[in-house]
């Protein structure tokens, strides 16, 4: 076996050694494509750079002028009763849920309303999560403003709809023609 193997090896690199390439030649010659100047000066990198006007979030937090960050166990706790907008889900009774964790929160030279405001998107999923995303960019000021704005579209659904959960269905269409 080892001969034969010996002998195949020896095959394939005088095959090798026999194969000829041939060169290629164009029957037309290449035309360079005309030349298309650009309307800016951009770098490569920076026209591949996604725009971000536009894309801001709903939510405005407040500046704060201390050394804050969230943490990771802080955003776990607000995500362990997150609100995802189905029918039997009660926006008021989250909004309590969330107020309940958030008092118990204190930081010195920090504004019990900014804390809020950041963790309540990491509080929202689904459809909830949606609602937000929509919302116009830099609309919700302070913590009333949200609260207000989320009480004030459910008055509106309860008066026109009789169920302020449609509000909260996908694409936000209601379901009860089905």
């Amino acid at each position: 076996m080892r001969i034969r193997s010996k002998t195949r090896n020896r095959n394939r690199q005088q095959q090798a050694k026999l194969a000829v390439v041939q060169p290629f030649h164009l029957e037309e010659p290449v035309v360079n494509p005309p030349l298309v100047s650009m309307a800016d000066n951009r770098t490569m990198a920076q026209l591949l750079q996604a725009p971000t006007e536009g894309y801001e979030d709903a939510i405005v937090i407040p500046e704060i002028n201390a050394n804050f960050e969230l943490k990771h166990g802080l955003i776990n706790l607000v995500q362990n009763k997150q609100f995802f907008g189905h029918d039997k889900e009660d926006p008021h009774a989250h909004i309590r849920y969330f107020n309940k964790i958030t008092s118990t929160m204190r930081f010195p030279d920090i504004p019990s309303t900014s804390i809020k405001l950041m963790l309540f998107p990491f509080s929202l999923e689904g459809s909830a999560r949606i609602w937000l995303e929509k919302e116009p960019p830099r609309s919700i000021l302070t913590w009333d403003d949200l609260v207000s704005k989320i009480q004030s579209i459910l008055v509106f659904l309860i008066h026109t709809e009789g169920n302020y959960f449609t509000f909260f269905s996908p694409f936000f269409k209601n379901d009860k023609s089905s």
